[in-house]
């Protein structure tokens, strides 16, 4: 009975079963999956993206971002637009954006959509509601 006390004790403010580390006296911090830095240079550096002029497609180069930079070239072609398409695929610029799930397009420093292939149609509405055309 004693034993099983001890245990109890052990477990007292444990969530998960026991193995806390604040319960084994170590120093734990305390943080969130959506912990934010709200940093001057951070709020500045999203400002920045706002301000940007353009069109970016925000992936690995995977089969899906390549489908929804094509989509993108044959909705400027339909609305006879000339505009660059940049495509990125460094992980630490894309999460700059706040993307978590690619492909994700991104028209004039917003991000329009992320996590899917849009179609030409849906990409010509995203282009005219942003200012492109």
């Amino acid at each position: 009975m004693r034993l099983f006390r001890k245990k109890e004790k052990e477990e007292k403010g444990c969530t998960i079963g026991g193995n806390c580390e604040s319960v084994n006296n170590k120093e734990v911090k305390e943080t969130s999956c959506c912990d934010l830095n709200y940093s001057s240079e951070n709020i500045e550096k999203a400002e920045e993206k706002k301000k940007e002029k353009g069109i970016k497609i925000l992936g690995s180069g995977c089969s899906k971002c390549v489908a929804l930079e094509k989509s993108t070239r044959e909705a400027l072609a339909e609305l006879n637009v000339e505009e660059n398409i940049d495509h990125i695929t460094d992980f630490s610029q894309i999460a700059s954006y706040g993307v978590m799930s690619t492909p994700a397009l991104v028209i004039n420093g917003k991000v329009v959509s992320y996590g899917k292939v849009l179609n030409k149609d849906e990409i010509k509405d995203l282009l005219e509601h942003n200012g492109v055309n």
